[in-house]
């Protein structure tokens, strides 16, 4: 993206009418579907997903969408839920736009309340799911009832792709990908389970990043092996300790520093509103990757080395087979988190070399790589608008994702995807599949006019994107 355009963007503000302090129709509409989403226990194994996605579709029947464009999709004892609002076709290709509807396990025990009940209290809403990420169902939901009962035709088809397995195999995401291109075939993605705003701990917002690149999660088994034997007559090649000492020659080896044109956006902007040495790093960086001072810097902070290059880490360990025996062999887990445009099998090499020739390195899985998603100048000012409807003058940037969501493989099957999510939040109240999840109460409220605001931007006619959303 050309800098001066870059500069347009963040200089857009534009003012709309706040949210009323009671809840409006719409608003409680929403309320009430949330509060439905996070009474599903959808985490693993409980089969709970295709009856949230069955209550999802009741919903979009009552409103008057077509069975025909309906769909709830099986895989295993998961399931996907896909609705086509239909257009006139007079934009192009379809937009998606995405949540999952599974949450990570809570245990009702360790939390201080019920993690299947939304509770609003202190002006949050608490709950699992209320942040990752229920509030996009909910909101996205929400959005196309709204469109739907005020008679919107959009110039495009609109297509929700609710997933049911993000946070374990993402098997029903492959499904889509794969097996249902038909169903989802678009020209792009808009993502609610990524990007979103950052408020300080004074509850001031700060920035709003548009998630436009994945690096790609990779897991790798490392084993040393041997023939073992009884344990009073000790060796020196003994299979714990030459793995032990192949993880230490792995922890002391660095992946090459690499950035994009997301992740340059990102430090030049970050850099701008973070103080002390690592807000000056931050812009040495952005200015010139090669600067070595300035990516050591970077590399010592956990929340920031994700976004300069590969990383990878130890994550499980076993080993032998007997107290009283030499170990046979052992082995640890090792996951990498790979920055976009590097294969898999490249750092299966690095790893190797690093490990030695006496370490065994296989994949685990099928790991799927994603290049970062263009900075599309469309929606780029679309987010804009949406972000400053609420936050007028917010810096909106692109950002790069250390983790994984479904848009890695919506991106590998040739559908650019962005991570365009709602809410605002402190990094303080980031309880993502932790305890006593909670997102502020204003935050969900705010996130109906975000989508409203972004679906008529990207999806509606001229006369349509000049007038001001409702209140």
């Amino acid at each position: 993206m050309p800098r001066t355009l870059l500069a347009a963007l963040l200089a857009l503000a534009v003012t709309f009418p706040c949210s009323a302090a009671t809840p409006n129709a719409h608003e409680a509409q929403a309320r009430e579907i949330f509060s439905k989403l996070i009474s599903y226990k959808t985490s693993i194994g409980l089969g709970q997903v295709p009856v949230m996605a069955n209550y999802l579709a009741g919903q979009f029947r009552a409103a008057g969408f077509p069975e025909a464009d309906i769909h709830v999709l099986p895989v295993g004892e998961t399931a996907s839920l896909v609705v086509r609002y239909r257009g006139d076709g007079s934009g192009g290709k379809p937009i998606l736009l995405m949540a999952h509807m599974d949450v990570v396990t809570a245990k009702p025990e360790d939390w201080k309340r019920d993690p299947f009940k939304l509770i609003e209290e202190n002006g949050y809403f608490y709950g699992r799911g209320t942040y990752d990420v229920k509030d996009g169902v909910a909101t996205l939901t929400a959005t196309f009832l709204r469109l739907k009962s005020e008679g919107f035709v959009p110039t495009r088809d609109l297509v929700i792709v609710f997933t049911g397995d993000e946070e374990t195999a993402m098997a029903t995401t492959q499904d889509l990908a794969g097996k249902q291109r038909a169903l989802i075939d678009a020209e792009f993605a808009l993502n609610s389970d990524g990007g979103g705003g950052t408020l300080d701990e004074a509850g001031k917002p700060q920035s709003y990043g548009v998630q436009t690149a994945e690096k790609t999660y990779a897991s790798f088994e490392l084993t040393t092996r041997n023939p073992g034997g009884h344990s009073s007559l000790p060796r020196d090649d003994n299979a714990i300790y030459e793995l032990a000492d192949a993880l230490k020659r792995v922890q002391a080896y660095h992946f090459p520093v690499m950035s994009n044109e997301t992740t340059r956006a990102a430090f030049k902007a970050a850099g701008a509103v973070t103080p002390g040495p690592l807000g000056a790093a931050m812009k040495r960086f952005a200015e010139d990757p090669n600067d070595k001072a300035a990516a050591d810097a970077l590399a010592k902070v956990p929340t920031e080395v994700g976004r300069t290059r590969t990383t990878c880490i130890p994550t499980l360990l076993r080993g032998g087979h007997a107290d009283n025996a030499l170990p046979q062999s052992a082995t640890a887990a090792i996951n990498c988190r790979i920055f976009p445009g590097v294969a898999v099998a490249t750092v299966q090499k690095a790893l190797q070399d690093a490990a030695g020739s006496k370490v065994e390195i296989k994949v685990i899985g099928s790991p799927t790589a994603s290049d970062p998603s263009p900075l599309r100048e469309d929606v780029m000012a679309a987010v804009t608008k949406a972000v400053h409807v609420r936050h007028p003058g917010v810096p909106v940037v692109p950002v790069q994702e250390s983790g994984a969501t479904d848009g890695v493989y919506f991106r590998a099957a040739g559908i650019p995807t962005y991570g365009v999510g709602a809410m605002f939040i402190k990094n303080s109240d980031a309880f993502a599949h932790g305890l006593d999840e909670r997102v502020p109460v204003q935050g969900f409220y705010d996130g109906l006019e975000h989508w409203y605001v972004l679906v008529k931007e990207l999806a509606g006619s001229s006369a349509g994107r000049s007038a001001k959303p409702g209140g």
